[in-house]
Order: C-alpha cells, then sequence, then structure tokens
C-alpha cells in the first residue's frame, strides 16, 4: 500500500536574484546556492555535501549522499530555474535538469549550512503554482519549522491539501493547507475533513488483536489455523503461523496474494474491491513458503487482511462493528470509519502522484490492511490516548501494541503494527500509510508526550516531511 515518491536529500537550487528581496535570511540562502551551484555543474559531490550542517550529514552519510546524487549528475545541468515558494528559511524552485522537469526545497541555517533539501523529479511542470491557502497559528519556532516543511511539500504542482496535528507537551496545534477538491479555492480542510488513511488502519487492527488478548479470548501465540476452516487449517505451514506474526510482518507471507489481480472484476484503479474472503481462502489452502514463521520481517498487506478476517471470525462481528464498538465508540471518535455516512460526513476527493483525480478505496476481504478514513481531530486523540496510563482493557491493549516483537536491522524494532526506532536515546513510534490517491503518517514521542498527524488527499508519500518533523520534536528541549 505504500507507494514512496522519490525524495532525495540534497540541494540543486538556483536563485534568479532580481525576484529576491535583500533579507539577511535570503542573501544567506543565496550565498550557499551560489557555492552549491558551481559544485554541482562541476560534479563536486564531496563539496556539496560539505556544505551541509551537523544534524543533517548525522542522518546522512557521505555515502548515501554520493548514492542519491549521483544518478541527478547523469541528467545534466541545472538550468530554466522558476521561483515557487519562500517561507520561514525554506525556499522552493522547479526547474530542468538536463530536460528532466524537477523540483527542490532547500533551508539554510545562521551558519551558512543547509538542513533541508527535499528534491522531487516526477511530474514536476516549470511554472508557479498558485500561492496555497491555509489556516496556520504559528505562535513558536516549532510551529514555523512544519509550515516551512508543509510549504515544500506542497511547492509540488500534483499535491492538493494536506492537513497537520502536532502534540508538543501536551500542547496542540494544527496546519491546513489547499484544496479538498482541486479548483474549489472554498474546500480548505479542516479538524474534522475525512481524508483515506491506508495503512494507519493497522494500528487500529492491531488493537482489536491486542483487546482479545487482553480480554483472555486469545494469546498471540496461538496458530491461526486455531480459526480458520478445516479445509485451510490443513496446510502445515499455515499451521506454524501466529496470531503475533500476523501483527509484526513476520508470516512468512507475501506483500500480497498472487492470485490478487485475477478475481472477477479487479481493477488497478480501485484494487482491494473486489478481492472476497473465498479469493483469500482459496489462496492460503495451498499456500507454502521456503521462509519459516518469525524469521525474516516483510510488509504484508495479505497478512491484515488475514489478521482481519480471524478476528471477524472470532468475534462473529465485522471489521467495521469491532472497529465502532470496542475502538472508536470508547475514545470518542466517530470520524473514524470504514464506509462514510453521506448524509454526515463527506471524504476529500483524491489524486494520483499525476495530480490526477483517482477513486478513492473499497474493500472486501483485506479490510483490516487499510480500508479506515479518519480525520485530524480523531486522530490527535487517538494519539493522546497513547501516552495515558493504562486504566481499561483498551488502554492496556494500546500499550501492548507499543512492545516490542521483533528487531528489525539495524535499528527499528516492530511491536504490534507500530515501527519504533530509538534516536539519540529517544523513542520514536510510527507508522505510515498510502492509497492510490491518499497519504497519511503517524508518530509518536511517547517519553516526551508528543506526536505527530498528516494526513495528504495525495498519492505523493508524507513520510520524508513527515519523519523531519517527528525527529524535530523529538529532540526539543
Amino acid at each position: 500500500m505504500k507507494q514512496k515518491t522519490l525524495l532525495l536529500v540534497f540541494n540543486l537550487f538556483i536563485i534568479i536574484s532580481s525576484i529576491w528581496a535583500q533579507s539577511p535570511i535570503e542573501k544567506r540562502n543565496r550565498a550557499v546556492y551560489n557555492r552549491i551551484e558551481y559544485f554541482f555543474n562541476t560534479q563536486n559531490i564531496d563539496s556539496i555535501y560539505h556544505l551541509a550542517s551537523s544534524d543533517f550529514k548525522n542522518n546522512i552519510s557521505l555515502e548515501n549522499f554520493r548514492g542519491s546524487i549521483q544518478p541527478a549528475f547523469s541528467l545534466g545541468k541545472i538550468r530554466e530555474v522558476m521561483p515557487v515558494t519562500f517561507s520561514n528559511n525554506t525556499a522552493g524552485y522547479n526547474f530542468l535538469i538536463g530536460n528532466q522537469n524537477a523540483s527542490l526545497q532547500l533551508a539554510i541555517d545562521s551558519n551558512y549550512n543547509y538542513y533541508y533539501f527535499l528534491l522531487d523529479y516526477k511530474h514536476i511542470p516549470t511554472k508557479r503554482k498558485e500561492a496555497v491557502k491555509s489556516v496556520v497559528n504559528k505562535q513558536n519556532a516549532l510551529d514555523f519549522y512544519v509550515d516551512s516543511i508543509a510549504q515544500a511539500y506542497l511547492s509540488n504542482s500534483n499535491t492538493k491539501s494536506l492537513a497537520i496535528g502536532v502534540i508538543n507537551k501536551s500542547s496542540v496545534n494544527t496546519f491546513f493547507y489547499g484544496q479538498n477538491e482541486a479548483g474549489n479555492n472554498t474546500s480548505l480542510p479542516n479538524s474534522n475533513t475525512l481524508y483515506e488513511i491506508g495503512s494507519l488502519s493497522k494500528i487500529f487492527t492491531a488493537t482489536l488483536l491486542a483487546d482479545l488478548v487482553e480480554k483472555g479470548t486469545v494469546s498471540l501465540d496461538d496458530s491461526i489455523t486455531n480459526f480458520l476452516p478445516d479445509s485451510i487449517a490443513q496446510n502445515p505451514f499455515l499451521q506454524k503461523i501466529t496470531l503475533k506474526h500476523l501483527a509484526n510482518h513476520t508470516s512468512g507471507l507475501p506483500r500480497l496474494p498472487t492470485n490478487f489481480d485475477k478475481v472477477a472484476k479487479y481493477t488497478a484503479t480501485n484494487p482491494y474491491a473486489n478481492y472476497l474472503r473465498k479469493d483469500l481462502f482459496e489462496y492460503l489452502k495451498g499456500y507454502k513458503s521456503e521462509v519459516e514463521p518469525g524469521e525474516i520481517y516483510t510488509y504484508s498487506n495479505l497478512g491484515y487482511g488475514l489478521l482481519g478476517e480471524i478476528i471477524s471470525i472470532i468475534t462473529t462481528k465485522s471489521y467495521t462493528q469491532n472497529i465502532k464498538e470496542i475502538i472508536t465508540d470508547s475514545l470518542r471518535m466517530p470520524n473514524t470509519v470504514e464506509k462514510i455516512n453521506p448524509k454526515t460526513q463527506k471524504l476529500t476527493k483524491v489524486y494520483s502522484e499525476d495530480g490526477n483525480e483517482v477513486p478513492t478505496w473499497n474493500f472486501q476481504a483485506m479490510t483490516a490492511a487499510g480500508s479506515l478514513k479518519s480525520t485530524i481531530s480523531d486522530l490527535l486523540r487517538f494519539a493522546q490516548y497513547q501516552f495515558k496510563l493504562p486504566e481499561t482493557s483498551l488502554e492496556n491493549a494500546m500499550m501492548m501494541t507499543r512492545q516490542f516483537t521483533y528487531y528489525l536491522p539495524p535499528n527499528t524494532d516492530i511491536g504490534l503494527a507500530w515501527h519504533m526506532n530509538m534516536v539519540d536515546d529517544v523513542i520514536q513510534v510510527w507508522h505510515g500509510g498510502a492509497t492510490g490517491g491518499s497519504s497519511s503518517f503517524i508518530g509518536l514521542v511517547p517519553d516526551k508526550k508528543s506526536a505527530i498527524i498528516v494526513l495528504s488527499n495525495s498519492a505523493i508519500s508524507v513520510d520524508e516531511i513527515s519523519s523531519k518533523i517527528l525527529s524535530k520534536i523529538a529532540n526539543l528541549k
């Protein structure tokens, strides 16, 4: 469900001097750019890297930088630059590298070192994007930083709207940009605007599983065949898979079943709409793998689709019923749903990486892998409950999802759905999501009771910008 936009962290930035005002910040950006332009056009990678800030170098090695910048060198020299944005230390430009359209964002610190670079050279027209409408209340340095990162993302002409929620030491702020519907300038998102959240649904599915464990209904180490029909339970490979293996992506099952696109009425623009439980079970009957369960992490929508079906079998309720009765009613999250109520709710229109409107996704057997829709308001509430001292069965279940179950080198632990990284002795907990026309992210810093929620109605990934904001929050004193 994840489709990564090509985002490379380096600067290929040109400034047209006549359009820049002479503020100190703008002069600083231009001074650094002049050096980088020279180094780029003379293909001196190491010199470009040495202009970076220490934080940038700590996160990206010279070797990785070389690997990312070399493909751009092969396209040619930078030319035909069109300025797009300049806001809060971050400059955005559309331009050509050779004959290839590209977009770049650059931010410079007070020491004349760059600390932020974002390059996207897919589907970028060389024309100025109209100013993006926003509702933003900037009161401190973090707010200005979040806004600059958001503006960088929105400078891509194919992005439409962006909604961000930030919890920093129990203080909450929200940021809203753009259009829920292309061409409709009155469709600015707000706290209750519904977005597809894609694979963020897996966190909710994992919470349903943990709730069953907390209540003593199942154990994480139960074999999945305990809950499946006899015709499937006879498969010796499936007998070795546990509920925990499904929840931490170590089941040995692939990302998707091989019969996924073979079902009747399959369509690539709405790929999960017609894949039924009978199709899933038919695939599983004869499945076998050389990868033993518990040995290797392989992100699996199939595994989570199956987990959702098993939970429904155990509870004799649909995924939608379980989500509502166990989670959203309890946490007062009325706008986190599988199917919207057209009388009271309206979902954003969604757009591909090319900027074209595409269908929202529908689900059958794979519902638990990515079907949910939600809002900034609901997801901020969900994040805040992650910080509570557990008092209820559900709150204990939420805490259980963040317990380590598998180590993924070099520095990631997997809980139940959640991914966790220790960065400078601070644990960051996160998950991303995507559909054919949406991108989403949730990140937590439990020790600081801080969080970031990012929702977009574009398939252009928000992972990169979200990770930057999450790291910024984690590093705040």
